[in-house]
């Protein structure tokens, strides 16, 4: 009988240290989409509030902190970082359990911002988006995430499937980014 193993999407691939930027993989904990019901918006940010201590984000940001964060997850969706999700939000949103469909890395140090430059049609220089702030953008020809969660850090999420090619690309671009310092 064949044996399963656990493997997390960027096992093997990662630690990263290139030049002055590390590539990390994170354990995120529990990933939960929620997709508030009709007219259920506000309801759900109060539930979050009291079963999690998290506020409903704006477009383009996230709250909480490593451990439990929210993020904006596009056009009425939310992801939920960390901890598993209180029943009673259910009551005010689809839930969906995304915990194995995302590869999740962290990108730091100084030049995070020049590595992503290079892949990334948005400007994430830290003029404009500070912490907290996230997009959903293209990163090369991957759909991804990326929330500013440091002045020189970033979580970066692509599909599980497409662990291998974030890991090669990020790598070529932190080498890229390395010579030219």
């Amino acid at each position: 009988m064949v044996e399963l193993v656990a493997k997390s999407a960027c096992a093997g691939l990662v630690p990263l240290q290139i030049g002055e930027v590390a590539l990390t993989e994170e354990a995120p904990g529990a990933l939960t989409s929620l997709m508030p019901w009709r007219g259920q918006e506000a309801a759900l940010g109060a539930a979050l509030d009291t079963a999690h201590g998290l506020a409903l984000p704006a477009p383009g940001r996230s709250t909480g902190k490593d451990g439990a964060r929210l993020i904006w997850f596009g056009k009425g969706q939310y992801l939920l970082i960390g901890p598993a999700p209180d029943p009673a939000l259910a009551a005010h949103a689809a839930l969906t359990d995304q915990s194995d469909a995302w590869a999740v890395v962290r990108l730091e140090g100084a030049g995070a911002e020049d590595v992503l430059a290079r892949l990334v049609p948005v400007d994430l220089r830290r003029a404009g988006f500070k912490r907290g702030h996230t997009v959903r953008s293209a990163l090369q020809h991957m759909m991804t995430s990326i929330t500013r969660i440091g002045p020189q850090a970033f979580q970066v999420m692509v599909f599980r499937s497409m662990a291998q090619t974030l890991v090669h690309d990020l790598k070529t671009a932190m080498e890229a980014v390395a010579a030219r310092r």
